[in-house]
């Protein structure tokens, strides 16, 4: 069994890598780090972690733990991911991993360089829906791929009013925003199923120059957009558009939209409030629904139960790669790439025109 610390277990993480590491087999959940002991030793005895740190230095350094993951804030990640590189730990971060692409470059060679895998949580690359849907697309059930749009939700980020412990994302510096977040998450699903992209054009509006902190009565200065807005082109021709849309409030649903030749193949989302790379997914050929085949659902999760299957389905494939000796996916090299489309992205909006993507 794989040893996993994780390092940020009572935020992001309660919800989603720690109940997908406990019902995977595969691992074990050695040792679990908070910022404060009393949160580590909690969430330690929920999950059954024989240990618990107030100090990340001490879960990289437990010889239980062979994988450290990182689930803190963006902007602290690249200093925990190079301790962990530099003690030769495996690696899984949350996505971003890191808030800048010249840094995400830097961290995926790095970890090429400590001959350890290395995964980032796109979550999206594993959904089953996502996987059988990008699978009809290279057999030719749609015929020629021609377009492909994407209309999202990136509430609660981008909106008037945004909730305070999400208030420090209102600073690019905190890589927290409904570009990076938000954007990036999506615009990694859509290029799973369609290809690549290879040239974009983007708008990045910001229609709030301050934002109300909920519940406060107080308001913040905001810095980062509101809206993506990018059109571009996939490998293979086909056009690309993507609408994220910020809100206050929760997300409303998605809607995916591939045409080709001979089809056209929609995805929506089976309820509110959840995303694209969280959740199953509604999904018809030319109206008539077609279901995902079992085959695909290789967790014991379901995706409607939120983002644990997705994770749990990702780091069943990193368990898979450590037993084959190959790279898991995505691994750092495929954020470091994504990183530099979202920085095409910023300097596309910058100067009007268009940035290719290599």
């Amino acid at each position: 069994m794989i040893g996993v610390g994780v390092i940020g277990a009572s935020g992001w993480a309660a919800g989603s890598h720690l109940p997908a590491l406990a019902g995977l087999p595969e691992y074990r959940i050695a040792a679990v780090a908070t910022t404060r002991r009393e949160s580590a030793e909690h969430v330690a005895a929920r999950f059954g972690a024989p240990a618990a740190f107030a100090d990340a230095a001490e879960l990289i350094g437990h010889p239980g733990v062979d994988l450290v993951v990182v689930s803190v804030r963006a902007p602290l990640h690249a200093e925990l991911i190079r301790a962990a590189l530099a003690a030769g730990k495996h690696v899984l971060s949350e996505w971003p991993l890191t808030v800048g692409a010249d840094e995400a470059g830097e961290l995926a060679r790095a970890a090429s360089a400590a001959g350890v895998a290395h995964a980032v949580c796109l979550q999206g690359h594993h959904s089953p829906d996502v996987r059988f849907v990008a699978d009809l697309v290279a057999e030719g059930r749609l015929g020629r791929l021609e377009s492909a749009v994407l209309v999202a939700s990136g509430g609660p980020l981008g909106g008037a009013a945004i909730a305070p412990e999400l208030a420090w994302g209102t600073e690019p510096a905190g890589g927290n925003t409904v570009l990076t977040i938000m954007g990036g998450h999506f615009v990694t699903t859509l290029e799973r199923l369609a290809g690549p992209l290879t040239e974009l054009s983007a708008r990045l509006p910001r229609l709030y120059d301050e934002v109300e902190v909920t519940g406060t009565g107080r308001t913040v200065p905001n810095r980062v957009p509101g809206q993506v807005l990018l059109h571009g082109t996939l490998d293979g021709g086909a056009t690309a558009s993507v609408t994220v849309h910020g809100s206050a409030a929760p997300p409303d649903g998605f809607l995916v939209k591939l045409a080709g030749s001979r089809a056209v193949l929609t995805a929506t989302a089976p309820r509110p409030g959840t995303y694209l790379h969280w959740t199953d997914w509604d999904i018809r050929i030319d109206g008539k629904p077609v279901e995902v085949p079992d085959s695909y659902r290789t967790v014991p999760f379901h995706p409607k139960d939120g983002p644990v299957a997705n994770i749990a389905a990702l780091y069943r494939d990193l368990a898979a790669a450590l037993a084959e000796g190959r790279d898991p996916h995505p691994d750092f090299h495929a954020a470091a790439r994504h990183h530099r489309l979202l920085a095409a992205v910023e300097r596309a909006a910058g100067h009007g025109g268009k940035e290719e993507i290599s």
